[in-house]
C-alpha cells in the first residue's frame, strides 16, 4: 500500500519500491480492496524480498516494519532513512469486514504520514 500510495500522491515524481522481510509471495486481497476504495489498482503488484534492492542506491528508504515484531532492513546506499512504524493489517483478526478496518486504518496512516512528508521533500 506505502509504494502505490507514494507514489500516487507525488504524482508519479517519485518512483517507489516495497519490499519485505518475509514477502508472502502475492498482495494481500484486503488490501487490494482497501486501495480500490481510493481508485489505486494494486493487483498487479508483487510482493518482493528486500534482498532485491540491497545493492542498489536510494534517495530515501522508508522503513515501515514494528520493531517489536521484526528486524528492520538496513540500506546502506540510502542517502536518507526514515523509520515510520505501522500495525501490520495482515495481523488483523475476525471476518473480512472486521479485518478491513484495519485495512483501512492502516493505509489511511500511511497516506497521512507521506502526504505530511512529500511538501518537505
Amino acid at each position: 500500500m506505502a509504494e502505490a500510495l507514494f507514489e500516487s500522491l507525488s504524482d508519479g515524481q517519485w518512483q517507489a519500491d516495497s519490499a519485505g522481510s518475509k514477502p508472502s509471495g502475492y498482495v494481500h486481497p484486503l488490501a487490494i480492496r482497501a486501495m480500490s476504495e481510493l481508485g489505486v489498482d494494486i493487483s498487479a503488484n508483487e510482493s518482493k524480498h528486500v534482498d532485491q534492492f540491497a545493492d542498489q542506491p536510494f534517495d530515501l528508504v522508508v522503513t515501515v516494519c514494528d520493531n517489536a515484531k521484526e528486524a528492520c532492513p538496513v540500506f546502506p546506499g540510502a542517502k536518507l532513512t526514515l523509520h515510520w512504524p505501522f500495525d501490520d493489517p495482515a495481523d488483523a483478526t475476525g471476518d473480512d469486514e472486521e479485518k478491513m478496518v484495519m485495512f483501512r486504518r492502516v493505509r489511511d496512516e500511511i497516506k497521512t504520514k507521506i502526504a505530511a512528508y512529500l511538501p518537505t521533500a
